[in-house]
């Protein structure tokens, strides 16, 4: 069952929890490509110093603050596509980084596994033809821990138990 509005129309720590588990499917033309989420970051608004928001609405933040589902892709290092989704409805900066799946184990390995770039920043995921989430019932033992890469953040938001991790052989 691929994931409706209402998913990610929630706060961005339950639809993080969430996702974990979920098949993101992106459709190209040789097929198919899949990848089961294994492991999600959570973002949590303009308050949350490691959120790309917390410097306010700027061109590259933009996304951020549109309608849950849209889909917020940036390069990091001027090298790594990473893929995050909108959730907690417009004007709500809050978004999940797809951090790791079952076989990609790192953001930047994830978008090149499944061919995701710049290209569907901005798009939303919801009813999307391109790419798409799924659930297919999976339900794993999830584990909590601190986010990764956030030096620039204050103690407090680096210290939150915001990442979210299936854990092994759990899904």
């Amino acid at each position: 069952m691929k994931l409706n509005k209402e998913f990610f129309d929630r706060d961005v720590l339950t639809v993080a929890h969430e996702l974990v588990s979920k098949i993101i499917v992106v459709k190209t033309p040789d097929g198919e490509r899949r990848e089961r989420i294994a492991e999600t970051e959570a973002y949590r608004g303009v308050e949350d110093t490691a959120c790309h928001a917390s410097k306010g609405l700027t061109k590259r933040t933009k996304v951020l603050f549109d309608e849950s589902g849209t889909i917020y892709v940036y390069l990091c290092y001027g090298m790594y596509w990473l893929m995050n989704i909108v959730t907690g409805g417009e004007g709500n900066p809050q978004a999940v980084l797809i951090r790791a799946g079952e076989v990609a184990n790192g953001p930047a390995k994830l978008t090149k596994k499944l061919g995701v770039d710049k290209r569907f920043n901005g798009q939303n995921i919801v009813g999307n033809p391109e790419i798409w989430i799924e659930d297919d019932g999976a339900k794993p033992s999830i584990a909590t821990a601190k986010r990764v890469g956030i030096d620039y953040a204050t103690e407090e938001y680096r210290n939150k138990l915001w990442r979210f991790i299936a854990k092994n052989n759990s899904i």
